[in-house]
This record gives structure tokens, C-alpha cells and sequence, in this order.
């Protein structure tokens, strides 16, 4: 069993920049794919974006550009830089394991606010 715990989420204002972070409690390897979804009041979650070990990330057409997913396998440590911040972007974002093909964890987690 892995857990993962996001932080960073909280109300920022259209335009602004955030950073959330997500912490594995065990080693992430190299092989395991890790992403950002999001989910909205009233939608389905969505994909922003993934990234594989050897640094490979896809990213969802609204926010290509925008945000930036990156990695770091020594500290297991999974972040996503979100920049120009709009308020559509308003959701709860939470972070993706995945190993495999069918297994896969997911943080509890975390909100982001756009808003003036």
C-alpha cells in the first residue's frame, strides 16, 4: 500500500502562480507513472497531466503552456507548477499513482481556488 499526500492548494487570484507537491510514502520508481487530475463541482474528473520516470509528460489542452508537471524519484516527490491561473482551473487536484497497467493509488487531495 502507498499513500500520497498533496499540498499546496489554497485561493489564489486569476493570473497567479501555484505549486502542489505530492509526497509518496514509499520509493517511487523509475517504471511508475505518476499524474495530476482535477475535478470540478458538477464534472467528472480530468486529466492534467502525467509524466513517466524517464521524464516523458502529456498534458490536457487547457492547461498546455500553463502548467508544468515534473518529478523527483530521490525525494518521491511529485509536483505540478501552475501558472497564469484562470478560474476554470478551480477544482480539487488530486495526485496519481500508477503501476502497471491496473494498479494504482491516489491522494485525498487538495483544493485550488481562482478567484478576485
Amino acid at each position: 500500500q502507498v499513500q500520497l499526500v498533496e499540498s499546496g492548494g489554497g485561493l489564489v487570484q486569476p493570473g497567479g502562480s501555484l505549486r502542489l507537491s505530492c509526497s509518496a510514502s514509499r520509493r517511487i520508481l523509475s517504471s511508475n507513472v505518476m499524474g495530476w487530475y482535477r475535478q470540478a463541482p458538477g464534472k467528472q474528473r480530468e486529466s492534467v497531466a502525467t509524466i513517466t520516470g524517464g521524464g516523458s509528460t502529456n498534458y490536457a489542452h487547457s492547461v498546455k503552456g500553463r502548467f508544468t508537471i515534473s518529478r523527483d524519484n530521490a525525494n518521491d516527490t511529485l509536483y505540478l507548477q501552475m501558472n497564469s491561473l484562470k478560474p476554470e482551473d478551480t477544482a480539487v487536484y488530486y495526485c496519481r499513482l500508477r503501476i502497471g497497467s491496473i494498479t494504482e493509488y491516489w491522494g485525498q487531495g487538495t483544493q485550488v481556488t481562482v478567484s478576485s
